[in-house]
């Protein structure tokens, strides 16, 4: 501890440690922080190190390929060339009755995943055989559709689009878009 000595004009001068007494020192690492901060740190650290530069690719894999080919594939890694963060390498690992069957929808994987991270991240994909924990079960929120048509002009474009999913979000955001334009009119 420290304490403070008058000087002859009464007021403080400075701070004398006491005998025996150990400076104050700054605890390391700050205040305790939750665990959950925390991991979202870790596993990042953990997925660069074995190759995933997003770890949403391996939590969002049913997405990203469908439920179907999910179960019987799993991404193991991304090798990219040095320095680069494109035309890398896919490491998947398929159950081997699965093998052949996901050797032709290699192409639609490697789209897939471009399309998710929205740029050609992966040029090639290699696949070692091997045994595929199925995706965890996750309830599906789906929002129930809107009753509110679609608009004509905005309705008879959408029909077109071949990807249900993104059909589906695009009818949702022309849904908004009318009721604003309805609520900004009247």
């Amino acid at each position: 501890m420290e304490r403070d000595t008058p000087s002859k004009s009464g007021k403080t001068a400075r701070k004398v440690p006491r005998k025996g007494a150990k400076p104050y020192q700054r605890p390391r690492g700050g205040p305790a922080r939750p665990v959950s901060e925390l991991v979202p740190q870790i596993g990042r650290a953990a997925f660069r190190r074995y190759g995933f530069v997003q770890s949403s690719v391996v939590t969002r894999w049913p997405e990203i390929v469908g439920e179907h080919h999910a179960k019987v594939c799993a991404p193991e890694s991304i090798r990219f060339p040095p320095g680069e963060k494109s035309e890398g390498i896919l490491q998947l690992v398929v159950l081997p009755a699965h093998a052949p069957l996901i050797q032709h929808v290699i192409p639609e994987i490697m789209e897939r995943v471009n399309r998710f991270f929205g740029y050609r991240a992966v040029a090639k994909v290699k696949m070692r055989q091997g045994a595929v924990k199925p995706p965890a079960a996750q309830e599906k929120r789906t929002t129930p559709p809107s009753l509110k048509p679609i608009p004509m002009e905005l309705g008879d474009s959408l029909r077109d689009i071949g990807d249900p999913e993104l059909r589906a979000v695009l009818e949702s955001l022309a849904r908004t878009v009318a009721q604003k334009e309805e609520d900004e009119q009247g």
